[in-house]
């Protein structure tokens, strides 16, 4: 993980990805959503944004992806009464 000078991270990857993942550290923290894939289809990286206010302590550092993501689920909402 790297922190670029717009205050997004760069992270490289080694499994497929898609926008609106959430990355999370070993103790399951939530460290970043990316937000595009950039790079060689191969070994692609991910530019995300941070989730935390501290994340230069997670730079250098692996994080995994969740299988499961809020951002991904239909939203639900309820009907008014006429």
């Amino acid at each position: 993980m790297h922190l670029a000078g717009s205050g997004r991270v760069i992270i490289q990857l080694s499994n497929k990805l898609v926008e609106g993942q959430i990355l999370c550290d070993e103790k399951g923290t939530r460290v970043a959503k990316v937000m595009e894939l950039i790079g060689p289809v191969r070994r692609p990286f991910a530019s995300a944004t941070p989730l935390t206010n501290n994340i230069k302590k997670y730079i250098g550092k692996s994080v995994f992806a969740t299988e499961y993501s809020p951002d991904n689920s239909k939203k639900k909402f309820r009907r008014r009464r006429k």
